[in-house]
Formats: structure tokens, sequence, C-alpha cells
């Protein structure tokens, strides 16, 4: 058990009884989820509204978070997905020029609960000693814990496996994208010279990846998770895409995977996934998942492209893989993760299908990833 030398109006209680005591700030309350670190220095925000991260709550490893604000720019989706925050130092006033708003503020409009004053390198190291724990995070600014209910909470947490999260992050409709990346100094421009029109499947997609397809010159129609084949090909599309996502994608696979297929049988389009999508893509190919054990968070994490033989330096946030073991015949590994050798792409040997596990559009390379974008681009452009 850690404490702070102040009264402490925040805690965290792990499934195993291990108790964090520190310092709330964001939203006050209590939430339970999957607890995982993220060795990111930058891009807390962004993070925190990415939708692959619903049900968990991000140790951040970097003990910097909050000194640049916040701007809803960099906002990945309308409101942050991510349950919680645990933070080594309490957030400081934001020193940057595009900041509008401080973190504090931020989580606490937005009903995000946040812990500071943790020894954030003790917990990463139980994280990756004893895999992901089921976590109950409160903030009293009175400083009141149940202890033993909190850890009956963080025991009785379902987990992620076997959870379609996806459902309950895609959009509500199908839209028309046409934002770009951000460029210096006016911001995000707009695509207005597409040459290709692509269907995008919405697992919980955001908005980055969307901006690098409208950037490879797509012209973009986003269609929620639960889309049929019919619903994909009425748009006539030139490729589809399949996005990014949270929770047990074998849950997810219940009802995507046969989309995929579908479209695999009956259209010879070039298909890109990307993370969810990805495993999406692996599953409708006849490959399988399996849940990690801590996962990979970050964006640091070393990526070897089979088809180049080059190494890039990429953003990942997963608790699941595609089981490289189980792949077809037909379909070949593309990348792979030079920490633990685990599989970060897959492409099918005889037609324009590929995806990859890590984030291209995060850039932390800073552009090692976006040729993969214009793979996809070529890929349609040779299909036409």
């Amino acid at each position: 058990m850690t404490s702070t030398s102040a009264r402490p109006t925040a805690c965290l209680a792990l499934a195993d009884g291990t108790v964090f005591y520190g310092r709330g700030f964001g939203a006050t309350g209590t939430t339970t989820a999957e607890l995982c670190f993220n060795t990111a220095m930058t891009g807390y925000q962004e993070i925190m509204t990415d939708p692959s991260y619903a049900g968990q709550i991000v140790t951040f490893t970097f003990p910097h978070i909050g000194n640049t604000g916040v701007t809803p720019e960099d906002d990945e989706t309308g409101d942050p997905v991510a349950a919680g925050m645990v933070v080594k130092w309490d957030p400081t006033e934001p020193s940057n020029w595009r900041s509008v708003d401080n973190l504090n503020k931020w989580m606490s409009a937005r009903e995000r609960i946040a812990i500071g004053g943790i020894d954030t390198r003790r917990l990463t190291r139980a994280i990756r000693q004893q895999g992901s724990p089921h976590v109950a995070l409160s903030h009293d600014p009175e400083g009141n814990f149940d202890v033993e209910a909190l850890v009956a909470e963080a025991r009785a947490f379902s987990g992620l496996e076997g959870l379609d999260l996806a459902k309950d992050v895609t959009c509500a409709q199908s839209y028309r994208w046409n934002e770009m990346r951000w460029a210096w100094p006016d911001g995000y421009p707009r695509q207005d010279n597409p040459k290709f029109k692509v269907v995008a499947v919405d697992y919980g997609a955001k908005r980055n990846i969307l901006r690098c397809l409208a950037s490879a010159g797509c012209d973009v129609t986003v269609l929620p998770a639960s889309a049929t084949a019919e619903d994909v090909l009425a748009h006539k599309p030139d490729g589809v895409f399949l996005s990014n996502g949270p929770g047990d994608p074998a849950a997810t696979g219940e009802y995507a995977v046969p989309m995929i297929k579908s479209i695999l049988d009956d259209t010879n389009l070039p298909v890109f996934g990307i993370c969810l999508g990805h495993q999406m893509l692996a599953l409708a190919l006849g490959a399988k998942t399996i849940k990690m054990n801590h996962g990979h968070h970050g964006a640091n994490h070393p990526v070897k492209d089979y088809t180049t033989g080059k190494v890039e330096i990429t953003s990942m946030n997963h608790g699941f893989a595609v089981d490289a073991q189980t792949l077809p015949d037909g379909v070949e590994e593309s990348h792979v993760s030079l920490f633990d050798g685990s599989n970060c792409g897959i492409r099918m040997t005889d037609r324009p299908v590929f995806s990859v596990q890590h984030h291209p559009e995060a850039s932390p390379g800073p552009q090692d990833s976006f040729y993969l974008f214009e793979r996809f681009a070529d890929a349609m452009a040779a299909n036409a």
C-alpha cells in the first residue's frame, strides 16, 4: 500500500487487494475498468479520446501529463472514452500556444476521474508481471473511502474478454468525411479533389485515421459497425476500410466477420484494416485472436515490415492480438513487433487486402507508417 503525505482524495483499488492512495482531479465518483499503461511522452488527450480505450483506465508512465493543456483540435472523438487516468505528478498549468483549457477542468467537464501522486513505476511493473488488472478508481474530495467495497467492485468487474464494445462507440448513422491532416498554418484543410470513394466501417474510428484517408485522396463515407455488406456496396466504393476499436474482437466479429467475408467473397475490392479492423479481417480470413498479458500501449514500438525490410517506430493500443500461427494458406504475416515478435500485420498474397495492428495515423515516427494509406490508394488505383 502506498500513501501521500497529505490527506488522500483518490484511491485506486486492484482486484488482488493492492491499494494506492493519491490526489484526485477531474470528476468525482467511482469507476471500474481494466488498468493498462501507456509509454507515450505526448498525446494524452488523443489517448483519452481514442475509442479503442473503452473499458480501460490508463496509467501514463511519462510523468508530465497535462503540461501542454488541451485543445478541441486534438480530440479523436467527441468525448473521452477511456474510463480514467493515473499519473505520477499532478497536472501543472499548461504552457503551449495551442492550449485552450487545462486538463483538470477538461476531465471534470467530461466526467472522467483521475488520480495523481501515484508510483507509476511500481504500478507499471505490477501490470507487466501480473497482466492488466481489474480496478476501481474513486475520487472523493473529503477522502472518505470504503476500501473493502472498492476492492469488491474491482473483483466484480467482468473484464474485456467476451465484450463487444464497438457497438458502444460506433457512429449512430452514416456521414461523410473530407477533413485532411493538420497543416501549418491553416489547420485542417478539406479534400476537394478526391480520386477514390472509400467506405469506412466504424468500430470506434479515430478522427485522424479518417483525415489520413482524405489526405491520401479518398472521399470517405463512414458507416456504423453494424453495416451489412449490402450497406457497404450500396455506396459503390473503390475500397473498404475497417477501423480501430475497443473490446474483444471475437465478440465484435459475431456480426462484423460475416459482412467482411461477404465483401471478400463477392468483390475484388481493396480492403485495409487498422487495429480492431486488422483483427476483424484476420478472423474473416480464418485466423484466431488471443488476449495478451498486458497488451501494447505506447508510441515507441518498433515494427518490421517484411514487404520492404524496413523498421518503423509506431503507436500501438491493443490488448488482443492476431495469432500468426493460425493464418490460413494465402494469407501471410506482413509486419511483426520487434519487442515481442507478436503479429502486427497481414496480407492476402493474391489480392489487395491487408491490415496492420499498429496505428499509422498517430505518426510517432513521425511519418514512418503513412505509406500504408498510400499503399491502399495505390491498390484502388490499380483496381480501377
